[in-house]
């Protein structure tokens, strides 16, 4: 099984911009649905998928927005399992998530979703003002 999550950046002069690429695994719990994104262990919910998406949508946002402002984004990466080559990874060099077998293992909640619930996964891509 290949990786559950895709990601890459670009940078622009002018405004800076991240492209996010991420798959994420949607499902339903307690009358909710859920996305949940494994290798940045994010998620979002609501009462319908379009509104779990969005809850999503928020939290990415602000996950990338806040590691940004503080210069802990890459640093968080390398926390959750991403392999990060290049000193400026964020120009030329690659970023690579953390295999779904390493995700399983030490990721409880990824585990406990993959292995109690029914989940569909999609591609998605996300660009977001920095």
């Amino acid at each position: 099984m290949s990786n559950l999550t895709k990601f890459s950046s670009t940078w622009q002069e002018g405004p800076h911009k991240i492209e996010v690429r991420v798959t994420l695994i949607l499902f339903e719990d307690s009358n909710s649905h859920v996305v949940y994104c494994p290798a940045l262990d994010l998620s979002g919910y609501g009462q319908t998928e379009k509104e779990a998406m969005e809850s999503f949508r928020i939290s990415l946002e602000e996950f990338i927005h806040y590691t940004m402002n503080k210069k802990t984004f890459y640093s968080e990466l390398r926390r959750l399992g991403w392999k990060i080559k290049g000193q400026k990874a964020q120009n030329r060099g690659t970023i690579k998530p953390p295999d779904i077998s390493d995700l399983l293992q030490k990721n409880a909640n990824f585990s406990n979703i993959f292995n109690n619930f029914p989940f569909r996964k999609i591609d998605e891509q996300i660009e977001l003002p920095v």
